[in-house]
């Protein structure tokens, strides 16, 4: 059993997809707690990525739980889709759900646990009403859209801030960080109060492979 205060949640966006599913195993046999999957439509973000096929893919390469990033405009259309699919963890975007009660109500309905998350420039205050609705909280340390993008420090307070009040409103709610997260960045955001840490490059890009990415996390936190 790991006994260990965080977790790690390798995205399969830096992943090799011509090996997707023995990227995922290789990832699991290296200690991940959660798989992470980015979905992108071209519009709210910039790239495109994957769609609901994708998650029964991951699905079926592991039983870790999935932890899906919808990076797209009407997220509602498509919770269905994505649940069925086998999301575990289903976070959205405050920009984009006009009605996020709504929204994270027919998540958890739909059996699913349900995150909330905002851009770096977006106010993280406009998230305080909903942190007594939602499982998870994810603060985008990067501008969302693109793997391999450098840590914006500017996003700490952010996490200290979310830190204090999930404490004070549901200290339950998991907090989780992504966008350049590496040996460099990750005990930062660990320091400041995140516990759930989404990592792609620094794990499936190592240059010493899938096994020594994750190790460098962890020695990191450990340290």
């Amino acid at each position: 059993m790991k006994e260990r205060d965080f977790l790690i949640s390798p995205s399969i966006l830096s992943a090799d997809f011509t090996q997707l599913g023995d990227q995922i195993q290789r990832a699991e046999q290296a200690g991940a707690d959660w798989i992470h999957v980015d979905v992108m439509d071209g519009h709210f973000v910039p790239n495109i990525s994957m769609g609901p096929f994708i998650v029964e893919a991951c699905r079926r390469a592991t039983d870790l739980p999935l932890d899906v990033h919808l990076m797209i405009e009407k997220p509602e259309r498509y919770l269905e889709n994505f649940i069925s699919a086998g999301a575990d963890y289903l976070t959205v975007h405050i920009e984009t759900c006009p009605e996020m009660d709504r929204i994270l109500s027919r998540i958890q309905e739909l059996g699913c646990k349900a995150g909330i998350t905002l851009n770096p420039a977006t106010a993280v205050d406009k998230i305080e009403p909903f942190l007594k609705l939602a499982d998870l909280v994810l603060v985008m340390s990067v501008q969302p859209g693109h793997s391999g993008q450098s840590f914006l420090s500017e996003t700490l307070p952010k996490i200290s801030w979310l830190r204090n009040k999930i404490d004070e409103i549901k200290p339950e709610v998991l907090l989780e960080v992504d966008g350049g997260i590496n040996p460099e960045t990750i005990r930062d955001a660990y320091d400041r109060g995140a516990r759930v840490f989404v990592a792609a490059s620094a794990i499936f890009n190592h240059p010493q492979g899938i096994q020594a990415g994750f190790d460098s996390l962890l020695e990191r936190l450990r340290g």
